[in-house]
Order: structure tokens, then sequence, then C-alpha cells
């Protein structure tokens, strides 16, 4: 959640440092900070808010002659925002700065043992804690290296932390457990980072450290040792291909908008060397090592909880595989999991460093499942964990609300749907797709980018147009059958997280088990109702709105027999594919409620882009 960035390097650390902090605001933080050595002091200026307060305290130090620095920006979890819990936080001696993401489990133990040695705590946070506990262990260790490892060894829990020194001005340590960290190899310059875009102007040249490691980095050397025993470890440099530009905005407003009006380039990647040369099959090379699944574990959290239950129709109808569909945070604490020997669980994350997600990873794996990953980024814990991992190659996704994220999920799951099914036919499984279906659903797949890039001015110009009709409603609900209910929830959920307007996403027909008693002229539905074979079903739900007085939005396609009160048409496509013209419609809409709302729609409050702790 929170953002880290190390430097060590010849350049002025502290503007590094700051500006790669701007890179990883996507992540959500209610507070910044930064740590330099000045004239052998270890400095720490440290603001609550935006990083223009941290700036604004900067002006004044003169900063310009230190080469190594750290930097942070918060999201709570232990302590209210303040400056006095904002890191880095400093060693009662002042020789030792900390800054940290996660949560340290035993640290309330940890804090009374150094409080019966006579530490002082000025805050709320484990963080505090730890950079004591870290200067503790100091007394007994030949070096901070091993005074680092000692105290990690005894912390429980998710972190990812860089510590800087007094009496090494140009060294950073960093270490992580259950919580991204990568290094980044220049030229006379190394960084550590809780994400790549926080270096990327100055290295392509990543590391990618692994659960239990220590890297220690000057300007000019670095070495990863195991935390365990501090053995060194050794890894091959990778290359990021992807550059800055990516991660700007390309003259939209928001990086969200950015991002839905991406989502045809990211079908089209996403397609990219995964259709054979017959056009009747699916390439995916990552799952030709894999038996075809008996049955189907899908867990994930959030939107991507929303793309397995999606995904679900499509495993199910065209490869005929049993699925089901779980919370990770539910999936990691059932007593019984039920797993059989052929069973997989997928397991999906945009981040690949979904805590709940990864844990129940870890899970299936101890009960002898097959675990795929299905994840955006390249080396993370889920694609290292898992027994193969497929990537879905959107590119860096910047604002915390997930839109082409999903989009490409939604994509490799068809994928996986057709390349199953292939399998099962070439096995003469006579339950599943012919040749000519597969052709005939991935020339619709191909055609996608096309039908978007047409289609995505008009539907953003609706979006704003009922965006401003319906700016004074404060409950929503949304409504969707089928393959449709899936994407009602993430409408709910988009609306909720960025324009504070509660919403509800159900299942149509659940409707009238108590959720219809709030319908009222003041409480307005959004229905999904394409043209599918439960569109009947969809248009009796809104009749039975309607006769409550609500009013309605439909989600519809053009020459539906539907009285509503704004009709809002998209392009037909069969179902289940019609989610891919449906989704962009339903992400604009919350995009343009909440920028006429005057929201932050980029960085939604209490939000962070990866969930990376209970």
């Amino acid at each position: 959640m929170c953002g880290i960035i190390g430097y060590a390097g010849h350049r002025p650390a502290v503007p590094v440092v700051v500006e790669g902090l701007r890179r990883l605001e996507y992540r959500g933080y209610d507070s910044a900070g930064t740590a330099f050595v000045r004239q052998g002091d270890l400095r720490v200026v440290r603001a609550k808010g935006k990083l223009a307060a941290l700036e604004e305290k900067l002006a004044g130090e003169p900063v310009v002659t230190a080469t190594c620095a750290m930097g942070h920006t918060r999201w709570a979890t232990h302590g209210v925002p303040a400056e006095r819990n904002a890191h880095p936080h400093l060693s009662n001696d002042g020789t030792l700065a900390l800054v940290h993401n996660g949560i340290i489990e035993n640290y309330q133990e940890i804090k009374e043992d150094l409080t019966a040695r006579g530490y002082v705590f000025h805050s709320e946070t484990d963080t505090e804690v730890l950079v004591n506990l870290i200067a503790e262990r100091r007394k007994s260790e030949k070096d901070l290296r091993g005074a680092f490892a000692a105290a990690l060894r005894e912390a429980k829990g998710a972190y990812a932390v860089c510590l800087m020194c007094n009496d090494e001005p140009e060294t950073v340590y960093a270490a992580r457990m259950s919580a991204p960290l990568i290094f980044g190899l220049g030229t006379g310059e190394n960084f550590v980072a809780s994400d790549i875009p926080a270096f990327l102007p100055y290295t392509r040249q990543v590391v990618f450290l692994e659960d239990g490691e220590i890297v220690c980095a000057t300007a000019t050397n670095y070495e990863t040792l195991r935390l365990e025993d501090l053995r060194p470890t050794t890894h091959v440099p990778q290359t990021i291909l992807w550059d800055m530009q990516a991660a700007q905005k390309g003259g939209y407003r928001h990086f969200m908008l950015k991002e839905i009006f991406e989502q045809p380039r990211v079908i089209t990647d996403g397609l990219t060397g995964r259709v054979n040369g017959d056009g009747d099959g699916a390439l995916l090379p990552e799952l030709d090592s894999l038996p075809v699944p008996e049955r189907l574990h899908i867990v994930a959290c959030g939107t991507s909880w929303h793309s397995g239950l999606w995904g679900r129709h499509l495993l199910e109808h065209w490869a005929h595989i049993p699925v089901q569909v779980e919370i990770a945070s539910e999936f990691r604490y059932r007593e019984s999991l039920l797993l059989r020997k052929d069973d997989m669980v997928l397991v999906i994350s945009q981040s690949g460093e979904t805590a709940d997600t990864l844990a129940a990873l870890r899970i299936a794996r101890e009960q002898g499942a097959t675990v795929l990953g299905l994840c955006n980024v390249v080396g993370s814990s889920i694609a290292r964990e898992a027994s193969s991992a497929l990537y879905t190659q959107a590119g860096p996704e910047i604002s915390v609300a997930s839109t082409k994220a999903m989009c490409s999920q939604m994509l490799m799951l068809a994928l996986m749907a057709l390349y199953w099914s292939g399998r099962k036919d070439a096995g003469d499984a006579s339950d599943t797709q012919t040749k000519d279906q597969r052709r005939y659903l991935i020339g619709l797949l191909e055609s996608l980018p096309a039908l978007l890039e047409a289609h995505l001015p008009g539907m953003h110009e609706n979006a704003r147009r009922l965006a401003r009709k319906y700016a004074d409603a404060r409950n929503f609900f949304y409504l969707g059958r089928g393959h449709c209910f899936p994407l009602a929830l993430e409408g709910a959920l988009k609306l909720k997280e960025l324009s504070y307007i509660h919403a509800e996403g159900y299942a149509a027909g659940e409707m009238k088990h108590g959720p219809i008693a709030l319908i009222d002229s003041a409480f307005p539905t959004f229905a999904l109702a394409l043209d599918d074979a439960l569109f009947p079903k969809a248009k009796s739900n809104i009749v039975e709105v309607q006769a409550r007085q609500g009013k309605v939005i439909a989600l519809a396609n053009e020459g539906l027999d539907l009285a509503v009160d704004d009709h809002w048409v998209i392009p037909r496509l069969p179902a289940p594919l019609s989610a891919f013209a449906a989704l962009p419609a339903l992400q604009l809409f919350s995009y343009e409620m909440a920028d006429y709302l005057g929201k932050d729609v980029d960085q939604p409050r209490n939000l962070a882009k990866s969930v990376t702790v209970e």
C-alpha cells in the first residue's frame, strides 16, 4: 500500500527520492517523509498530507549535498494519520532511520520489552518499535548488517523495509517479507522501491527480491543476502520493457480515463501470440505442462473477484469445467478447503502482491493443489510462487480504481476457457466446443479492439450526460443476471469507491428478497439488460422497480423493447462477450460521476492500489 524508495548514487538524492514518491502516489497515502545524512547527522523530514506539504518543509533544508536518501508515503495501519506517525522513524539514539510497509504482528510484545529497557516511543507505529529493536541488536551484533537481520528474524508479519545509518551515510539497507520490494541497478547509482515506476526514468534493470532477502547497496556496489544466515544470494537482473511514457496521462484529464481508453490496446496486446495459426484455438504454453482441471477454484479479492465470477460462466459453458469462486480473505480462513487431487486453484491479482490472495495461494500449495497465478506484474510474489503464471500484459495501471486490469483479466479467462476446451476436444471429449465454435469466438475477441475504439467516445458522452442527471442521488442499485451479475457488482464498486455514493450490486432475481423495499423515486437503479437469453427476466425486474416509482438507467442493446428513464445503447455482442462493451460503460459512468462531484478520481480516500496487508 505505502510507497518506498531508497537511493544511493551520484545525484542530489532528496530530489530523486521525492520524484520517486510522486510516481508512487497512485498507491494511496496520508503522509510522507524522507531521511538523509547531513554533516554526520541523520536528518528526517516528515509531513502529514500530500507530497506538496513535504516539499514545502524541504524547501528550507540544505539537501543538495546528500547523495543517499530514502523516502516513504504512508497509508495508516498503526496510528492515526499524523506527522508523529509518518515515516521515516528514528531510533532513540538518532543513529538509525527506517521506512516500512506492512504490519509487524508482534510489535506490542517487542515494544513492552524495549520499554522495560528504557526505550521511549513517540508514535503509535510498529515501525518505530522495529527501528529501536535494530538499535538494540546493534549492541550485541558485530555490524549493522547483522543487527538488521537479527531484528527482522524476531519480527513476525509482513514487511518491506529500508534502513539508513548516520555511520554509513552512503549505504541503504533493505529487506522484504510478504510485501513487494524491488532493486534497481543503475550506472553509478542504485535504487530500492516498492514498485518499478519509482526509479524507471533512471534504469530498467531490476532484481526482484525474494521473501527473506536483504540487499545492501551503495552507489557502485550491492549484495543480496539471505535473512536467515546472511549467506549471499544471486540474481539475474531483468529488463523492464515499458517506459515512463506508459505511466503518464497522455493528455487525458486523469489516469483512470486514460486507462479506460487503453482497453482496446490491452485486448490487442493480450491476444498477440495467444491464438494459433488457424484461429481455432488459444495458445497458452504456460499451461501445457499442467493437467486440465477436473474442478477449478478461483480465489481473488475486489475487482479481481468480479473477474473470476464472470470467468466462471465461460469456463463452465465453454470448457465444461466446474468452477467455484471464492473471496481470498474468506478462503484462507476456512477450516476445510475440500481440495481434491485433480483440483486446480487459480489466484487472480492485478499486482501479484495482494496479501489475502497470496496467503490463499500458499494454503492451497500446502494442501497439494496445483496453483495457477493470473496477474499483471512480472516477478511479483504470486507469479513466482504459483505452479505457473499467466500475465495479463495490461501495462502499468496508475489509477487506484482498476479498469483496464479487469478487462485484461477477463480476456485471459476467456482464452483459458478456449484453451482448455481445445485440450478436451483433442482428447475426443464430446461435450466441448468444436473448432468452428472456437474459431467464431476467437474472431469475436479479435474484433473487440476496433469495436471499442469506435464506440468509446460515444460511451464517454453518454456517461457524462447521465452523471450530471443523477449526481444528486445518494444511493444506487446495480442489477444484472447471469454473466451480468458480476458486472453489476463491479459497477456498484466503482461508483462507491470513486464518488462515495452508496451503491449495491445484486443478482436481479434477488431484488424481491428484501432490497426492493428500498426503492423509491430518489433511489435510482442501473440495470444491465443486454440482448441475451435472460433479457425477459431482466425486463421483468425493471418493471418491478418502475412500479415502485424507481428511476432506471438501462444499459442495453439497440432494438430491445424497453421503456425506461434512460436507455443507454451499447454495441451488441453475443453473451457473455458483451461484457467487454458493458464494462467500460460502467467505468465511464463512475468516472464522470466522481469527476463532476469534484472527487479525487485517481486517488480515492482511504484506498490503496496494492493491498499488501489484511
